[in-house]
């Protein structure tokens, strides 16, 4: 399902999943930076994996 099909969904629990996968993310990207490890995700079909530095960069440049 994409976003705008969460939106309009009857289920309050499938409404909520996407901002929880959010924040999950979120949540494994500062654990990575403090553990100095890096996260592995889907990006086009492909998997990348993004070192703890480049985390960094991301988040810096995010404030």
């Amino acid at each position: 399902m994409n976003p705008e099909e969460l939106k309009k969904a009857r289920n309050a629990d499938l409404y909520g999943s996407l901002a929880a996968m959010q924040r999950a993310g979120e949540l494994a990207r500062q654990t990575a930076i403090q553990t100095n490890t890096a996260i592995v995700i889907v990006q086009d079909g492909k998997l990348v994996r993004i070192p703890a530095e480049q985390l960094r960069k991301q988040r810096d440049s995010n404030e």
